[in-house]
């Protein structure tokens, strides 16, 4: 078979004019030869002839002793570099069983442990009275408010005379347990109507508390379907403060933007302490039962990391609106 052309030769090279006639030219690239007896596979090159049996002996034995020296070495070496290969060490061993019989932390007692307490004080705040009652009944407006996202469609109540006197019950069924109110229109009757609105549309239905207090201001913040604390129902409610209005354990009441009559939607629940001014209106008290369920979601602690920096946040424990039960 003819090779490829070498560098610098051109094709189709005639052969050496001095060799003899019927001489082939040696190839250039020189091809295996068959195998013959005592020829080691893979090697190339001339057949071998098969040594004297003497030479053969000599060479086994050379060789038989040479990898007994070698597996010597390799097993003294590997006994002291690494001891314990050959015998098990027993105070390794109890160490590990030792280890594997106390059940790791979980990550629920670590944050136990790493959590400081939230102290929530047991007593209520009275009620506030108004010094004077509102007009029964009063007149209200719920003006469209185009200020902020309005993440749910609903429609405003009936604007006109409203009721203002008179309780009614409501029932907040949430993933974290139940949350009993008492609406009291006494208090604030266009709130109220505007919270009973929303219930009954179904507008809380589904979302989430977004905000949780437990220093200084302690309370759970919800009524954003949004979740951001920027949405609303797309109208306002009016303010309905006197000066009489003081906030702690047991209190509902609304939350607002800073300009007067920014209500909304959101509201806020007080299960502890909570310094504010006369501002924000408050529509109703807690029950027993839903203050327990509040104290136990201030003590499953506020996620910071998702906060706005003051302090507050969601809960660790979400609290979502399944439904609202009124009466």
């Amino acid at each position: 078979m003819s090779q490829p052309p070498q560098p610098g030769e051109p094709e189709g090279q005639a052969p050496d004019p001095g060799a003899s006639q019927g001489q082939h030219p040696q190839p250039q690239y020189q091809q295996p030869y068959p195998q013959q007896p005592y020829q080691q596979q893979g090697w190339y090159g001339a057949p071998q002839q098969p040594p004297p049996s003497s030479n053969k002996t000599a060479l086994w034995v050379g060789l038989g002793a040479l990898g007994l020296v070698v597996i010597v070495a390799v097993v003294a070496i590997t006994g002291f570099v690494a001891p314990g290969f050959f015998l098990s060490d027993s105070k390794d061993k109890s160490t590990a069983a030792s280890s594997s019989s106390s059940p790791a932390p979980t990550s629920s007692s670590e944050d136990t442990a790493t959590r400081s307490p939230v102290n929530i004080p047991s007593s209520r705040v009275p009620m506030p009275k108004r010094g004077t009652p509102p007009a029964d009944p009063t007149d209200c407006a719920f003006p469209a408010d185009s200020s902020g996202p309005v993440p749910k469609k609903v429609n405003p109540p009936a604007a006109g005379p409203t009721p203002a006197s008179g309780t009614t019950a409501v029932t907040l069924r949430t993933t974290a347990g139940e949350v009993g109110l008492t609406l009291d229109r006494g208090l604030a009757p266009c709130t109220v109507a505007s919270f009973l609105s929303l219930a009954q549309q179904g507008y809380y239905d589904g979302t989430s508390c977004h905000r949780l207090g437990t220093s200084g201001l302690q309370m759970l913040q919800c009524g954003d379907p949004e979740g951001s604390g920027m949405g609303g129902p797309g109208y306002t409610v009016p303010d309905e403060v006197f000066p009489q209005i003081k906030y702690g354990r047991g209190i509902l009441a609304m939350a607002k933007r800073q300009a007067p009559n920014s209500g909304g939607s959101q509201f806020f629940m007080v299960f502890g302490e909570a310094e504010l001014p006369p501002e924000y209106t408050v529509f109703g008290s807690i029950s027993d039962a839903g203050l327990q369920t509040l104290d136990k979601v201030a003590r499953g602690g506020v996620d910071d990391e998702k906060g706005p920096g003051d302090g507050t946040g969601p809960p660790r424990i979400p609290v979502t609106f399944q439904s609202i039960e009124v009466g």
